[in-house]
């Protein structure tokens, strides 16, 4: 009989974990703007090992203080989901709980995960819910005093402070992240006033689709217009650009962010997919 090790990740598991997540159809990847080996060497990062050969992962590394992603859950086919889970999950969540705790989430897009996470205590938090807008006509929209232009990479410390100022701390980004956003952005730009910025988009694109990756308005100007103008300034570019489908994802909660989008025209997809959270408390 083989022995099983629960173990942290390590660079020098690059190749095994590589072809794990390459060649293995039973894999949970976060919608993150990093891939998973680029998190080997952050902590929370622990291999299922039997023999030599790494047969599981998973991977929640904190970006922010307090909450840790799960950016990925990946197992070999000859094991079940749960086997998987359960062995590497009862590590993680230990570990948390000495390193001080923290608020472990997931966007389960598969029904065996879904399972996995929900025979383990983790709640059902929220849905994401798809929506996509067409190329139609618009209203063009702007708001006195208001400008809304390219976003530099000098923006960021302002845009950072927007976003967390605009979502609740599950949802913070790290300056980090938006700075790969930027880099990755097809149209970014931002919302300001003399007084500096307060709202800002972010989109991604290939081909005639486009995805609006990220928009936050800062709540003191919120309701004034400033999500419109924003989007109504997006719309013309991804046009110029030959581009007829733009896609956004939101809360089911977020009845804010909803109303805005069903205002300017875009439609839900029918596609949602459900949140689940776990609280590790700090052990000691």
């Amino acid at each position: 009989m083989i022995n099983s090790l629960v173990r942290p990740v390590d660079l020098s598991d690059h190749q095994q974990l590589s072809n794990l997540i390459f060649f293995e159809t039973h894999i949970h990847r976060h919608l993150d703007w990093r891939s998973p080996l680029e998190w080997l060497g952050a902590p929370f990062y622990w291999a299922l090992e039997e023999g030599r050969h790494i047969t599981a992962a998973l991977a929640c590394p904190t970006e922010v203080d307090g909450i840790a992603w799960v950016r990925l859950f990946v197992y070999a086919g000859h094991r079940s989901a749960d086997h998987a889970w359960n062995s590497l999950w009862s590590t993680a969540k230990e570990t948390i709980a000495h390193a001080g705790g923290a608020t472990v989430a997931a966007i389960a897009m598969q029904s065996w995960f879904q399972q996995a996470l929900a025979t383990t205590g983790f709640e059902n938090r929220q849905q994401i819910v798809m929506l996509e807008w067409h190329d139609q006509p618009w209203v063009s929209s702007g708001v006195n005093g208001i400008r809304i232009r390219k976003m530099t990479e000098a923006d960021l410390s302002q845009v950072v402070e927007t976003d967390n100022a605009a979502f609740d701390p599950l949802w913070h980004n790290s300056i980090e992240t938006l700075q790969l956003a930027f880099s990755q952005a097809l149209f970014a730009t931002v919302a300001e006033n003399s007084s500096g910025i307060f709202g800002y988009q972010m989109t991604t694109g290939h081909g005639q689709r486009a995805h609006l990756a990220r928009l936050a308005v800062h709540p003191k100007v919120q309701g004034r217009g400033v999500g419109r103008a924003l989007l109504s300034d997006l719309f013309t570019k991804v046009t110029q650009h030959g581009i007829v489908r733009l896609s956004v994802n939101t809360q089911s909660d977020n009845a804010t962010s909803l109303s805005l989008y069903r205002k300017m025209g875009f439609q839900r997809t029918g596609e949602e997919y459900p949140v689940y959270t776990f609280d590790v408390a700090a052990n000691g």
